[in-house]
This record gives structure tokens, sequence and C-alpha cells, in this order.
């Protein structure tokens, strides 16, 4: 009778210790930290590591273009393989679609290369951006906000400064937006002409009156007309900026209807394109018809920090 107590209470105690929650968990765990041994011989599991190389994107470094001059890097892919084996197991398939990758950065980034302007995003990323130069046109800026708006796009508006002094309200309103601000000098002079001092009181004077108003550093400068000089450039990266320019223009002061700025646009724009426009009525029209034209083109609509960020976008 005793050895048949003492049975019964050791079975007993096995299936408490076999069915307690927190002993399967570290089992579980335990099983699946073993899953890449385990797996050496697994179909699945070498199938993966096979074809990985084929999906996978090497890293392309930040570079001075002879066409476009600074341009930024751009992440590679790298095929996680026992996340994709995991991702995997349920159907016991080889599915490329359920591939999970690690991006891998570049060694040589935008900040790394030597002041150059940047007239592009990286050309293998599908996406544009939008820059805005506001130092006028007060009138369509809230139909183009309201537009943005109901597309869920953000761009980037540089900013006059001598604007935003006496529109502080508007500047604080493309802010609350979710918009990216620029610096577009204070007072629109010809860039190329001005002397180093007076180049940087343009710029640092416009500087200052953005983030009193609108509480926003702007790391982006955008000379106007697109003249500048070297020492234009130098002096931007002194202060920690950098000068964009544009790929596409759509000439929108020249008051051309929609359908000839959409045409202008959608013909030429491309992989890391940024798009000049300015709040006038031409672009307050066109502009619902051209991001839908530009998506279409499955291409996504970003600000210019987020065109120059190295990440990759996944499919």
């Amino acid at each position: 009778m005793r050895k048949v107590l003492i049975l019964f209470i050791v079975g007993l105690a096995a299936l408490v210790f076999v069915n307690n929650p927190i002993v399967n968990h570290y089992l579980a765990e335990l099983t699946e930290s073993a899953l890449p041994v385990a797996n050496g011989s697994d179909s699945l599991y070498q199938s993966i590591v096979k074809n990985a190389p084929t999906y996978e994107k090497p890293p392309s470094d930040a570079k001075i273009d002879q066409v476009w001059k600074a341009m930024p890097g751009y992440n590679g892919l790298k095929v996680d393989i026992e996340a994709s084996y995991k991702n995997m197991r349920k159907n016991g398939v080889f599915d490329k679609d359920r591939l999970v990758y690690t991006q891998v950065k570049p060694k040589v980034h935008l900040e790394d290369l030597p002041p150059s302007p940047i007239y592009r995003g990286h050309p293998d990323k599908p996406m544009v951006s939008f820059i805005i130069n506001v130092a006028w046109g007060n009138e369509f800026l809230p139909d183009i906000l309201k537009t943005l708006k109901e597309h869920h796009i953000s761009a980037s508006f540089f900013l006059e400064g001598n604007w935003v002094k006496k529109n502080p309200e508007l500047a604080k309103m493309i802010v609350s937006a979710g918009h990216e601000v620029g610096n577009h000098s204070y007072s629109h002079p010809d860039m190329a002409k001005l002397t180093a001092s007076q180049t940087r009181e343009q710029i640092t004077k416009t500087n200052d009156i953005i983030e009193a108003v609108t509480e926003q550093k702007s790391i982006w400068f955008g000379p106007p007309s697109g003249s500048y000089r070297d020492e234009t450039v130098k002096i931007a990266n002194e202060l920690n900026m950098k000068t964009v320019l544009w790929t596409v223009d759509t000439i929108d002061w020249q008051r051309p209807t929609p359908a000839a700025l959409i045409n202008r646009v959608i013909t030429k724009v491309d992989n890391g394109s940024m798009i000049l426009m300015h709040p006038t009525e031409s672009t307050a029209k066109a502009l619902d018809q051209l991001i839908t034209e530009i998506e279409k083109k499955n291409l996504k609509i970003g600000t210019v920090s987020e065109l120059m960020n190295e990440e990759r976008i996944l499919k």
C-alpha cells in the first residue's frame, strides 16, 4: 500500500511539473533557440539558405555624382535565415514573400561627404518629395495644405525669413499640419552675388525666426532661384545645413494649366525626384491629380528628410 501511495505522489508531481505554464514556456523557448542547430539538415531551412543571396541587396554608399552632386546612401537587405524559417515553417515550403529581412547600412553617409548641393534622392528609392518655396502666394496655401492633408502627405516647405516674420500664423499652420520647414533665405536675394558675411546673415537670420515662430529647427537650405556658388554651400554646411535644389521644376510661376503642370512633372518624375513648386493657383488646382498620378507610378511622397533617409522601402 505504501509503495502504491509513493508511486501515486511521484506521478502526480510529474504531471504538475509537465503541465506547469512556466515550465512549458521555458521548454518552448528552449526549442525555439535550438531551431537553427536542429534545422541544419532540414530541407526548408537549406532552401532558405540557398535562395537567400538571390533576394539580398548590397548597401549603396553616399557619393558625389558628376551630374547630381551629393547623393544619399541606401540601405542594403540581408535575409534573416532563422526568422524566415520560423515564418515559413507552418506551411513547410519556401515562399519568397515570407522572407524576413534586416537592413544593412552603407559605410559612407550623406554627412560624410564634402559640402555639395543635393538635387535628388537615391535613384533606387521609390519616393519623391515636394519642395514648396514660400515667399508669397498666401491665398493659395490653405487649399494646398487641405489637399496634402486629404492624401496624408507631408511636404517640405522652404520659408523665406521675412515672410515668416510677416505671416507667423501661416508658418505655424504649416508645421502643425505635420510638414517639414526649410530655410529659403531672409529676403530672397541672389545668393551667388552675396559676400560670405551676407550669406551667413541671410541663413542665420532666417533660421532664428523660423525656430522662434515654429519651434522647428531647419536643416535644409534652399537658395532662391537655385542660385548659389561653392562658398554658399560651404557656409550652409558650416551652419550644419545641407543645400537643396530640385530634380523636376513645375515652373508654376508661369501659370500653366493644371494639365500642363501635371504632364511636365509626370513625364520626368522618377525614383528620388525632388519636385519644386510654389503656392500658386496652378499648383493648388493641379495638386490633387498630381499626387494621384505620382502614386500610380508606385512612388511614395515624403519630406526631404524622409527622402534622404537611408531606410530602404520594402514593397
